[in-house]
């Protein structure tokens, strides 16, 4: 088996209302954020065995991102992305590594643009 080989559990677009930004009227009035999380994984066992206890359970994730979004209140989505990486990777020991994308489609800024976003990627300790 290829050590570099690594199976991906991926989570993508998803959206939430939450109260992330620097201004006082984001924090008051909350946006939507999207977001993509990426779990890096040593191939997993459930590909052959096709048990739930041997990958991570995207439903058990979807429901930490979900409530840990909804209630966040930081200034950055950098550190939103952060507190989801460490999360998941607290919740999930089969995660080698995670990726966390955040989008802000409505950042308060003048322009044309789908979003302003933050990708980051942390890894097991």
């Amino acid at each position: 088996m290829d050590k570099n080989t690594l199976d991906q559990i991926n989570l993508q677009n998803m959206v939430f209302h939450s109260h992330v930004g620097v201004h006082e009227q984001e924090k008051a009035d909350g946006q939507r954020f999207e977001l993509d999380v990426i779990f890096h994984c040593q191939p997993l066992k459930a590909t052959d065995t096709d048990r739930l206890d041997q990958t991570i359970d995207y439903g058990k994730a979807y429901r930490q991102i979900r409530e840990l979004v909804i209630n966040a209140r930081y200034d950055l989505i950098e550190r939103l992305a952060g507190a989801v990486a460490e999360a998941m990777l607290t919740a999930f020991p089969l995660a080698c590594s995670v990726t966390v994308t955040v989008r802000k489609p409505e950042a308060p800024l003048d322009g044309v643009f789908d979003a302003m976003a933050v990708t980051i990627t942390r890894s097991r300790k």
